[in-house]
């Protein structure tokens, strides 16, 4: 896609706010006619630039109130390697983010647990069996300050 507009910006600034809204309502909050924010819209999802939509959910709230940074070594950094983790760690449900880091760690896990046993249960069924694996360090997060979902524009 081409470099973005002030509109472009204007379009994804409104959805990162209001994923939801009409596209007669970003239309409105934008300054443009239904039919051109629409087609604006579609460009920038089928550019990739829009990667989704999703409900941002509470973890708390669903009783998931630890979040465990986790800190993963690796046997070597070969292709073969790198690509059986990355496989196994997408099939653990608790995984929320995972980084291929530089420096001492090869990875880093964002995982969500209820307590501490559960993150046990996690630690041992899933994390431990990921193949490779040779350190695990984990930290647990006290308070989160910051969560940002929007980029700014």
């Amino acid at each position: 896609m081409a470099e973005l507009d002030a509109i472009d910006r204007a379009i994804l600034k409104a959805l990162q706010e209001n994923g939801r809204m009409t596209n007669a309502e970003l239309a409105e909050t934008v300054g443009l006619s239904p039919s051109a924010c629409s087609r604006r819209h579609d460009m920038l999802e089928k550019s990739g630039v829009i990667s989704g939509y999703h409900a941002r959910l509470s973890h708390k709230a669903i009783d998931y109130k630890m979040m465990v940074i986790v800190h993963i070594s690796l046997s070597g950094q070969f292709a073969k390697t790198l690509t059986e983790f990355e496989a196994a760690v997408k099939r653990c449900p608790n995984v929320l983010v995972c980084y291929l880091m530089s420096g001492e760690y090869d990875y880093i896990l964002r995982v969500a647990a209820k307590d501490l046993e559960d993150y046990e249960r996690i630690h041992r069924d899933w994390l431990s069996a990921l193949p490779h694996v040779v350190k695990i360090n984990s930290s647990f997060a006290l308070r989160e300050i910051v969560e940002r979902p929007n980029v700014g524009l």
